[in-house]
């Protein structure tokens, strides 16, 4: 059995799981101790079943879209570090996928055909939904959960193929994705 976590960074981000077929999925915790506690208690109810556990989280780079200011970034920059850091610190395979890749899949196109960012995030949202209609969907956890279908997907299709190169999980094996592998970190 797997339990496997879906990372949105940032503080409108959110946090999906998935364990023993059930799915939940919180807005993301306000402190870093309460992302370490959240973090930390989804590894050992896996360690206490025994159970592997995987975390995706979305890679993200110092541009999300628009302008903003150096702070701002810095703080985002840092939120997700220290993400990434609890994640390897606590001995939890880890992958990083892009926006791009994981959206890409869903068929609703780009957020650059969207009249704004928040029709963007309200169509990803109406596909969490439809996707997940027993979860408390929200505009923070729509992407966690979302990832977390790429991620299962993507598990899947690995599974089928019997293939696995040395850090590459694509949705559509043996496809030249060389733009659209996620990168897996191990410890």
């Amino acid at each position: 059995m797997n339990y496997l976590m879906a990372i949105d960074p940032g503080v409108s981000g959110g946090v999906a799981m998935a364990a023993f077929g059930k799915v939940a999925s919180h807005a993301m915790p306000e402190t870093e101790g309460d992302r370490l506690e959240l973090i930390r208690s989804f590894k050992t109810a896996a360690d206490i079943e025994g159970a592997t556990c995987m975390c995706v989280l979305e890679e993200v780079n110092g541009f999300v879209g628009k302008a903003q200011p150096g702070s701002a970034m810095f703080k985002f920059g840092e939120g997700y570090g220290f993400l990434k850091g609890v994640v390897q610190a606590l001995g939890i395979r880890l992958v990083l996928v892009r926006p791009q890749v994981w959206q890409k899949v869903f068929g609703l196109g780009t957020a650059a055909r969207c009249a704004s960012k928040s029709e963007w995030k309200n169509k990803l949202k109406a596909e969490a939904q439809r996707r997940f209609p027993n979860v408390g969907v929200t505009l923070q956890t729509a992407d966690a959960l979302l990832i977390l279908e790429w991620a299962r997907a993507a598990q899947a299709s690995v599974r089928q193929s019997q293939t696995i190169s040395a850090g590459d999980v694509c949705l559509q094996p043996g496809a030249n994705n060389k733009t659209e592998t996620a990168k897996e970190q191990n410890v």
